[in-house]
Formats: structure tokens, C-alpha cells, sequence
């Protein structure tokens, strides 16, 4: 059985540790461990774990160094097989790892896997973040096995296969350690937001893959550093949607389809406008900007992973569909019905 390090990031969020932590604690795995990643907390969060839970590992921080670098920085603290990068709002069950144990143990090649999320607040439908796993469309937009944009399926077993997914949701996703170290970790330029799916693309254009344990269920609060339809949340979106097409596309899908995607955005954004929400317009507009003046930098990191790719084309995992199209055109609100 593969062994995990449980890593959960914390910034001052005490009452979170206190009503999630706890169940992380029970697992019942022969083999693991929690290690609490704090980035510089000041309300003594690091003293309650140590009083509470001396057994788990503190990795403390001099700041902020957000989801990406916090996790970054803990990786060097861990010990298993296995990372296992958990929100510090999921609470799991008892036996959740033997489902991820289960689907590393079929599948040499595979890299990473996420177990079935649900909703705290509502635990008999699926988890925006995650559901039952992440798929892309051929545009670069990202939805889930129960959950496309706003709408949210409730589970009725309708996912308990186990197919392979084109992204594992950062709020529980495990990973081979000396994958995530060989990839380089999380791109610390995404700050928040698609990093993890960005990480699973890199992951798969190298011939491994990504997979789901419907058997391990979690459940999520979700909206807690980034809240739905803030524009500060709609600007890392759009950003890093762009950061990580220009980054992964093959050379055959960044020709035909980037500048579309760029038209799809402008779209979007005076739609916004016409709307009455200027806030949401400029944050597309901003992460327009910050990819034009970026763009140096990523596309020299576009070059290192092209290289470093062995396959020519998108992983097969990628829907060729226009979800744009499929949900407000057709009328599609779940994942079935594609």
C-alpha cells in the first residue's frame, strides 16, 4: 500500500482547523501522515494544532506564499509516497485513502487522483470544485462529472466509475511525490486558481494520468480565499485559463484554437458590461493585460515543456466539444447530457 503526506495549507483560518482537522486526524490508513503548511498565521492557529495534535508536522512560513508556494515549500517536509494536498475546509471520511490507495495500485502511470466531493452545506449534492473530476473542453474551459458553470448535480451514483480525468480539484489532490518534484510543483505565477489543472495537463502531455476514486468521499466548503463571482476570482480565472493554454496546447491546438479562445473572452467580457457589471468587464480586461505583459515569460515556459512532452497531440482526456456552445446553446446542464 503506498503511504501519503497529507498537506493542508493554512493562513489564518483557526475555526476552519478546528471544525475540518478533526477528521482528517481519524483516517484509518496504516500509513500517513498531516503536516499543516502555515503561511505566517497570526491567530494561533500553529499553538492549537501543537497543543491539540502534537503529532503533526508544522511547517511554518515567513508570509503569505498563497495555495501554490505555501504547498511548494511544505513538499520538502514530506515523508510518503504520496502528496496529498488538502483544503483546510474538507472534511473526510474514515476510510477515504484506501479508494486513492486502490486506483495508484492499478495504474503504474498513474500520477494523480481525487476522490469524490461533496458539498458541506448541501452533503447529498457534489462539490463546485470538484464533483466526481475535472474535464476541459477544446477551448480551455473547465468543468466537472456533476457540475457545469453554476449548475450542480446532485449524487445519485450516476459517477461511481472510475474514469481517467483531465484535472484532479487542488482542494484533495493526491500525487506522486517524485512527479510533482520532477514537474516542478505548482506554477507559483498562478497564485490562486487552475494551478492544479495546469499541473495534471503538464503531467498528462508526459504520457501519465489522472485518475478518480469514486469509493473515498470528502466533503468540501469551498469559496473561502476566492468567493464565486468575485472579480477578483474572475481575473485569476481568465489570466491563468491563458497562462495554461499558451503553456500546454499542443502546436497544432494553439494555432487553431487560441485566438478563438481570445475572441470567446472579449465576448464574455462585453457581456459583462452590457450587464451592469464593470467590475467583472475589467477584471477580464486586466487578465488580458497581465497574459500580454507576461507573455515573454510564459511563452519561455512554453518552450521548456514542449520539449519535455511525449506526445504530439492533447491528451485524449481533452472533450472535443465547445462547451460555450453545449450549455448555452443546447441547453446541456450535465455532464451526461454531453
Amino acid at each position: 500500500m503506498k503511504s501519503f503526506s497529507i498537506i493542508i495549507v493554512t493562513w489564518n483560518a483557526l475555526e476552519h482547523l478546528k471544525n475540518y482537522l478533526p477528521s482528517v486526524t481519524e483516517t484509518d490508513y496504516p500509513d500517513f501522515e498531516i503536516i499543516i503548511a502555515d503561511n505566517a498565521s497570526t491567530d494561533g492557529s500553529k499553538d492549537w494544532v501543537k497543543s491539540t495534535y502534537p503529532e503533526i508536522k508544522i511547517a511554518s512560513f515567513d508570509q503569505n506564499y498563497g495555495y501554490c508556494g505555501g504547498n511548494n515549500r511544505a513538499v520538502p517536509f514530506a515523508e510518503k509516497d504520496i502528496l496529498l494536498f488538502l483544503n483546510n475546509d474538507v472534511k473526510v471520511e474514515k476510510n477515504w485513502l484506501k479508494g486513492i490507495n486502490d486506483i495508484f495500485e492499478k495504474d503504474e502511470k498513474m500520477a494523480a487522483v481525487q476522490p469524490k466531493m461533496r458539498a458541506v452545506e448541501q452533503p447529498e449534492y457534489f462539490e463546485y470544485a470538484g464533483a466526481a473530476g475535472g474535464f476541459m473542453d477544446k477551448y480551455g474551459y473547465t468543468f466537472c462529472r456533476g457540475r457545469i458553470f453554476d449548475e450542480v448535480e446532485r449524487d445519485e451514483g450516476q459517477y461511481d466509475d472510475s474514469p481517467n480525468l483531465f484535472w484532479a480539484s487542488g482542494a484533495a489532490l493526491a500525487i506522486r511525490k517524485d512527479l510533482f518534484i520532477e514537474s516542478g510543483g505548482f506554477d507559483e505565477d498562478f497564485e490562486f486558481h487552475m494551478e492544479e489543472i495546469d499541473l495534471c495537463w503538464r503531467l498528462q502531455n508526459q504520457g501519465y494520468k489522472i485518475g478518480y476514486a469514486p469509493e473515498s468521499l470528502v466533503y468540501h466548503l469551498g469559496g473561502g480565499s476566492l468567493p464565486m463571482g468575485s472579480p477578483r476570482k474572475v481575473y485569476y480565472n481568465f489570466r491563468n485559463s491563458l497562462f495554461m493554454l499558451w503553456k500546454n496546447y499542443s502546436s497544432a491546438s494553439l494555432r487553431k484554437r487560441f485566438l478563438l479562445r481570445l475572441i470567446l473572452d472579449v465576448i464574455a467580457a462585453y457581456k459583462a458590461l452590457l450587464s451592469g457589471k464593470s467590475k467583472e468587464w475589467w477584471a477580464v480586461t486586466r487578465a488580458h493585460i497581465h497574459f500580454a505583459k507576461g507573455f515573454l515569460s510564459v511563452n519561455h515556459k512554453r518552450k521548456e515543456l514542449q520539449a519535455k512532452r511525449t506526445i504530439s497531440h492533447d491528451p485524449n482526456t481533452m472533450m472535443n466539444i465547445s462547451l460555450i456552445w453545449q450549455h448555452f446553446a443546447k441547453g446541456v446542464k450535465r455532464f451526461r447530457e454531453l
